[in-house]
């Protein structure tokens, strides 16, 4: 078997696949990071004042108390998030813009038209 044959069968499509979702996970988890960074950075520009002492002179404390702050903030956000209901709107334009997901609708409200034409078909003879 030559190299290029083995590179084909070891590296297919799926692979790349899966690879790139492993990325776009871990993105998701490099960016908590970057945003507590961001923080960090944030209270670091008041400059030298009292507030930025403590912070950066007790960080045993303080990076403990900003990070259950920020998993706080995060968890009331979510929430908020998921009551108002702009993932499912989300998810909702996401699924009209992807053509999969288009024909799967059309699929389904064809097979819900056929499913209530077959009942009604079976009421009217049962009356």
């Amino acid at each position: 078997m030559t190299l290029g044959g083995i590179l084909k069968q070891k590296f297919d499509k799926r692979t790349f696949i899966r690879w790139k979702v492993y990325i776009d996970r871990s993105k998701m988890y490099i960016g908590y990071i970057q945003f507590l960074l961001i923080i960090f950075m944030f209270i670091k520009s008041f400059g030298e004042n009292q507030f930025t002492e403590i912070v950066f002179s007790v960080p045993y404390l303080s990076f403990p108390i900003i990070f259950v702050l920020f998993v706080l903030c995060s968890l009331v956000l979510g929430y908020m998030d998921s009551k108002l209901g702009f993932r499912e709107e989300e998810i909702r334009n996401h699924s009209k813009s992807n053509p999969v997901l288009t024909e799967i609708s059309m699929s389904l409200t064809k097979l819900h038209a056929k499913v209530e034409e077959i009942e009604k078909r079976k009421n009217s003879r049962q009356s």
